[in-house]
Parts: structure tokens; sequence; C-alpha cells
């Protein structure tokens, strides 16, 4: 999977503190080599945000995405942070 990443994402990655940062890193590079797996517990989402999906990083961090319907196995990371992403 190839991802990439909205200015907002990337603005709100850059506001979060190191430790986790470096979670993140690793979700995204765990998202890349295989998107289905269970612990990002990846779902589709539903009202406004019916075309986006989601994955997890914790318990409370969230990475909100949607894939491209150009390339099968792209995804553009449109933003990340508590469950707050989803209004």
């Amino acid at each position: 999977m190839e991802v990439s990443y909205t200015p907002s994402f990337v603005r709100q990655y850059k506001s979060l503190p190191a430790t986790l940062k470096e979670e993140i890193k690793e979700k995204i590079l765990l998202f890349c080599r295989q998107p289905d797996h269970q612990a990002l517990k990846v779902h589709k989402l539903n009202g406004k945000l019916k075309e986006q999906y989601s994955f997890s990083v914790s318990y409370k961090i969230r990475i909100v995405f949607w894939y491209t319907k150009t390339k099968p196995k792209e995804a553009i990371l449109l933003a990340i942070g508590d469950h707050t992403v989803y209004n």
C-alpha cells in the first residue's frame, strides 16, 4: 500500500509529542505492509465521513484516510488525532 499525506495531516502530525510520532510512524508502516492487520482496527466511517476510513494508532489516537479510486493500492491520510477528527 502506498500512502500520501494532505497538508492538514502533516500540520496535525507536527504538533504531536515526539514519543507519539514514533508510534504513529510504526502504525503507518504496518498499514503500508498489511492494511488489513487486526491491530489497526481499520473500519469504514459513517455519516458525513461515509467515503472515508479510519485506523487506530492507540486507544485514543486515530488516522482518517480514504482510498484513491485511480490507484487501487493507494491511500491518502487526511487527519490524525483523538476522536474529534471525526467532527
